[in-house]
């Protein structure tokens, strides 16, 4: 297999970010915007799931424990931070419904 064979690009399709762990984590926190109904899902609705919500929070809760001492200063902040505001958006999200 040569090298464009390896990572397939479709004419016409949006390139897409390169995949790291900080972008990985940073599609798990936009999930959970759009759970808490704080963002647009991919077809723009509006719509709240908390369910859904909490279970993104404990998906990056169970990212950080597993990979304690095996992340650089930044992705430990980005992971860290995002727990805090998310625990705190889901607080007061769910204080409302």
């Amino acid at each position: 297999m040569n090298e464009q064979e390896d990572s397939p690009h479709l004419e016409g399709a949006p390139e897409l970010p390169t995949l790291d762990f900080s972008t990985f984590v940073l599609s798990i926190i936009g999930s959970a915007y759009v759970h808490l109904g704080d963002a647009p899902s991919p077809d723009g609705e509006l719509e709240q799931n908390l369910v859904l919500a909490h279970q993104d929070i404990d998906l990056l809760s169970v990212l950080q424990e597993k990979t304690k001492g095996n992340l650089t200063g930044d992705e430990e902040r980005l992971l860290e931070q995002a727990l805090y505001d998310l625990r705190m958006r889901y607080l007061e999200v769910s204080k409302r419904s």
